[in-house]
């Protein structure tokens, strides 16, 4: 059976650098090459030299990609996902930051050219049962606060996976959470989603961390998520990897594929 051959777009950054390990370590998969705006040179664990290229389009025409997976931002993100997909090329996109219209356009471009697309905020398998778990407890306490923490080189804020995990537990409520006894302040609080406060916090020595906490009378309920290493989300891409070769049109959330 012939091995899924995957291009990695940004792989001169560290998450790119993290699925250019992970797909070498795969047995079904093989590395058809990165690609950034940075140059670089690529290496296996054995000291190999990868194809690396600068230029998406020649290296979507050189390496003949099944799958391409985008870590960058969504400056970057939107054009070259145009590239890929009216390539054929399936996708798997780690990138935030995305508008509610690019993330419709993304969705055309699968159905238009028959390709899978899977989008998640975020890809480790923690995180995504962490939404999943704030989705539930969102039935039935009415005051909800989100705390995010990341590295002070990341660029949104707040972050996708606050965004999301907001918007999940919204959906799940099926009504706006309640504000404080006190009322709005002229103090920012961070940015609100229908009754719920996004604290973004941004600090070297941080990764990824998110915590979800509910208040009712006499109880609080707190649910958090840690990222150590960014090996993490990684079980996540390959498990994404496959799911596109296989499955046409947009896949939005991990926890999609997971049967969550």
């Amino acid at each position: 059976m012939a091995k899924i051959r995957v291009l990695v777009h940004g792989a001169a950054g560290r998450m790119g650098q993290e699925v250019v390990r992970a797909v070498l370590s795969e047995p079904d998969m093989a590395l058809a090459g990165g690609v950034d705006i940075k140059k670089t040179v690529l290496t296996a664990p054995d000291g190999t030299v990868l194809p690396f290229s600068t230029d998406l389009a020649g290296a979507i025409k050189d390496y003949s990609p099944d799958v391409m997976v985008d870590f960058t931002n969504a400056k970057a993100s939107v054009p070259a996902v145009r590239l890929a997909a009216k390539a054929g090329v399936n996708l798997v996109i780690g990138t935030t930051g995305f508008t509610q219209d690019e993330l419709g356009e993304i969705r055309k471009l699968a159905e238009e050219n028959r390709i899978g697309v899977v989008v998640a905020a975020n890809f480790a398998l923690g995180a995504v049962l962490m939404i999943h778990l704030a989705r539930i407890a969102a039935k039935f306490m009415d005051h909800a606060e989100i705390i995010e923490l990341h590295h002070d080189r990341k660029l949104d804020a707040p972050s996708g996976t606050s965004l999301t995990t907001a918007r999940a537990m919204l959906e799940a409520r099926g009504k706006p959470f309640l504000p404080p006894a006190a009322g709005e302040h002229t103090i920012s609080r961070g940015q609100a989603v229908e009754g719920i406060s996004i604290h973004s916090v941004r600090l070297p020595g941080l990764m990824a961390h998110q915590e979800v906490i509910f208040g009712a009378a006499g109880q609080t309920l707190s649910i958090r998520h840690d990222t150590i290493t960014r090996e993490c989300y990684m079980p996540g891409v390959v498990l994404a990897i496959r799911t596109v070769v296989k499955q046409q049109g947009f896949i939005y959330g991990l926890d999609r594929l997971l049967g969550l």
